[in-house]
């Protein structure tokens, strides 16, 4: 069966920014056990989640440009229509959250006494510390987090239920079937 692919750009995208968000959620989770409260250990390691969630985001809006740029492969022939609807909701589920998970910390963030260190660096916060913005957008960005995980395992399972399907819709986006 012969299947249109995804590019070797919208691929490589595709791969790096899935491994780095699966880190940074797991990351993210974390972080009460790497660096409880109220210990010397904790700003440097919310920094750092900070840091490498506006490096992701900055790739996110990469994908997404290139997205805009260059259609999506058809898909096959033999995929239902409620399955096509449905990939499309999913995708379009998957880069919100590829959205708002990166915004809701970095507002969040600007509204708090702490503000934001690029890799050490401080950034001009652009909000006063307001504690409750920061409860909202840290709440917005806690929930989309589990959004976010629920989503990535139903892309996930589908993906390899398409992959033991033989349908091609798994290869569109491998990376060694990349054209």
């Amino acid at each position: 069966m012969q299947t249109q692919r995804y590019d070797r750009t919208a691929v490589l995208l595709h791969w790096l920014i899935a491994i780095a968000l699966l880190a940074q959620i797991v990351f993210g989770f974390a972080l009460d056990d790497l660096a409880p409260r109220n210990t010397p250990a904790r700003a440097a390691t919310i920094n750092l989640h900070k840091s490498t969630g506006i490096v992701i985001g900055l790739f996110i809006l990469v994908r997404l440009a290139w997205r805009m740029r260059h259609r999506p492969p058809a898909f096959p022939g033999t995929m239902a229509g409620w399955q096509q609807s449905a990939a499309r909701a999913g995708h379009v589920a998957l880069y919100a959250c590829m959205l708002v998970q990166p915004l809701s910390g970095y507002i969040g963030s600007n509204f708090s006494k702490h503000g934001v260190k690029f890799f050490g660096t401080p950034l001009p916060p652009w909000g006063p510390d307001l504690p409750g913005v920061y409860a909202l957008c840290n709440g917005i960005h806690i929930a989309c987090a589990w959004v976010f995980v629920l989503l990535i395992a139903g892309h996930v399972l589908i993906a390899i239920k398409h992959a033991f399907d033989h349908d091609g819709v798994f290869a569109r986006m491998w990376p060694s079937s990349a054209s």
